[in-house]
């Protein structure tokens, strides 16, 4: 930014690192979750006798997540390149974690958390930044490899089978989706030629087919979603409440606190399906407005990681275009769950779903973008005298 005249004794306000709509849509989506996690929850808190015990626990992993944003935002990005292969490997480490007896705790029938005492650390959130840290370092590395050679696509992929094999293992489809297509988002940015692409593309499909052809519970619930209203007090049930909730809520909404689907018939609404309840409570322009706010952070993403590319910085680039990918990514399918678009998964939505350690991993998302942010703004001196839009 250009030095311009101003008043003696005004003061410049410069804030480093700060992106004003990337801020404003994710602190929209806060928010929002604390609100719809509120009006979720409450029938089952006061239960249990304490009618704010989902709002606290909410609140107190976002106060978590804020301090973790701030670590990764005072941390440099060469911190990150040099340690994003290091880092991968500890996430095996964790999803092995929870395989051990004493150690991982199940629910619902998977096993997906770690005992780390008064809480519990589900490993494969913090997987989705591994991969992207790796995957980014991969590709700053072999970026030749990648656009040239078949060899050098597969690479990477190799690793990232192993994780997902110990996801699915939990087991975790969800999660396993998200990471292969994010990471395939990547190569493919990364410059891997679209026939190697294509290939390995049909290869992950044909393998989640299969997973999906020899698990009956997999199967039941594609065959159910394509028809819900045929399996409406089974597999179908969880969807045909979900539908039935965006149906009452029309255009604007049934107002907050007055949905009927969320005390009496949509399980797990403060959670998977919170977009169900935003849909009863604030219609289609709630919806919309959840949309469009991560349609901004995409943008945004995309934005960053733009600008430290055209300053040489690839790693940071593919981070912030990694990030974009996961959050945008895991966001519609989240969505298209609650629509009846995609089968039924268990993936929270990014920022507004219960779920302390989802709430922490996107946190520390948001503070990895704005220390790109920063670090572009700040390239001109390196002390940040200069600095320039992102």
């Amino acid at each position: 930014m250009t030095a311009m005249a101003r008043p003696r004794g005004t003061i410049e306000l410069r804030l480093p690192g700060v992106d004003p709509v990337l801020i404003a849509a994710v602190l929209t989506l806060l928010g929002l979750g604390i609100i719809m996690v509120a009006s979720a929850s409450m029938h089952l808190s006061e239960q249990n006798g304490d009618i704010l015990r989902y709002v606290n626990r909410h609140l107190f992993a976002l106060g978590l997540g804020a301090v973790a944003a701030w670590l990764v935002f005072r941390t440099p990005t060469d911190w990150w390149h040099k340690s994003s292969t290091a880092l991968y490997f500890f996430g095996l480490f964790l999803l092995v974690l929870v395989f051990i007896p004493g150690l991982g705790r199940g629910a619902n029938g998977a096993l997906r958390w770690v005992a780390a005492g008064p809480l519990s650390l589900q490993t494969s959130e913090f997987m989705k930044i591994f991969v992207v840290m790796y995957m980014s370092g991969y590709m700053v590395r072999r970026q030749l490899e990648v656009a040239h050679t078949l060899w050098g696509f597969v690479k990477p992929i190799i690793l990232l089978i192993l994780a997902c094999s110990l996801l699915m293992l939990q087991p975790d489809f969800g999660t396993t989706a998200v990471l292969l297509m994010t990471a395939f988002g990547m190569l493919f940015l990364g410059g891997a030629p679209l026939w190697q692409f294509a290939v390995l593309l049909t290869m992950a499909i044909g393998a989640l087919l299969a997973l999906i052809w020899i698990s009956p519970y997999r199967l039941e619930r594609v065959t159910s979603f394509l028809n819900p209203w045929e399996h409406a007090q089974d597999s179908g049930y969880q969807l045909s409440q979900a539908l039935i909730a965006f149906g009452r809520g029309e255009w604007t909404g049934v107002g907050l606190g007055n949905g009927i689907q969320k005390q009496f018939y949509l399980p797990e609404a403060h959670t998977d399906f919170v977009m169900a309840v935003i849909g009863e409570e604030f219609g289609l322009m709630g919806t919309l407005l959840v949309i469009c706010m991560f349609g901004l952070i995409v943008w945004r993403a995309y934005a960053i990681g733009s600008k430290a590319e055209s300053r040489g910085d690839r790693y940071s680039a593919y981070v912030c275009y990694g990030l974009g990918l996961w959050l945008g990514m895991q966001a519609f399918i989240n969505v298209g769950v609650n629509v009846g678009m995609l089968p039924t998964k268990g993936l929270t939505l990014p920022f507004l779903s219960y779920g302390s350690n989802s709430l922490i991993v996107c946190c520390m998302a948001v503070g990895m973008l704005l220390r790109v942010r920063y670090e572009n703004q700040t390239a001109g001196d390196g002390k940040g005298g200069k600095w320039q839009r992102a």
